[in-house]
């Protein structure tokens, strides 16, 4: 059971100061009723996740990174949510159970991944060698910013999903298993 009431009269589904078509599409979940209860969470949340949408990093690249995190972070939510999106984008059980290992066949997606598995585990403090083997695989200081901030947006929304105990509205991924439980 959730510890947070949803907020049953909708969503904001505009952030303030936007406009309908700056704003990417708000999904119907739970964890955005439960932030909800904020509209100011809500919409730095939504205001945050749009500013990264318009940037450099793909689709595939934010879902992988989101898998990553919520695996390291076991947050079952975030997992089942994330595995249904990359789904959606195409991603198949294996690249999606790679990602979740911060592993890649792709170099470049390995270093991103591993880089993020760095960052989550250690808090921050990298080494100078963390930072070269994204550089090595081509990603400059703008696109390492954007990966830093993927990951901080993740670890709210983890974070946030296992204060509230948010009720799972998607298929249930559980940490360290291969695929979705059969309801």
């Amino acid at each position: 059971m959730a510890r947070l009431a949803s907020v049953s009269s909708g969503l904001d589904r505009i952030a303030s100061g936007q406009t309908a078509n700056q704003q990417p599409p708000v999904p119907d979940c739970n964890f955005l009723h439960l932030l909800a209860n904020s509209p100011a969470a809500l919409n730095g949340y939504l205001a945050c996740a749009g500013a990264l949408s318009q940037g450099h990093l793909t689709p595939r690249q934010r879902e992988l990174l989101a898998l990553a995190i919520a695996e390291i972070n076991g947050a079952r939510y975030c997992l089942s949510a994330h595995y249904a999106a990359a789904r959606k984008l195409g991603l198949g059980n294996v690249e999606i159970r790679a990602a979740r290992r911060a592993t890649s066949a792709d170099p470049q997606t390995h270093s991103m991944l591993r880089f993020a598995q760095a960052v989550a585990l250690q808090r921050g403090e990298l080494s100078d060698a963390d930072f070269q083997s994204l550089r090595q695989a081509g990603f400059t200081d703008s696109l390492i910013a954007e990966i830093v901030s993927n990951i901080a947006l993740n670890i709210f929304t983890n974070y946030f999903n296992a204060i509230a105990r948010t009720d799972i509205d998607f298929p249930l991924l559980k940490p360290g298993a291969d695929t979705p439980a059969r309801a």
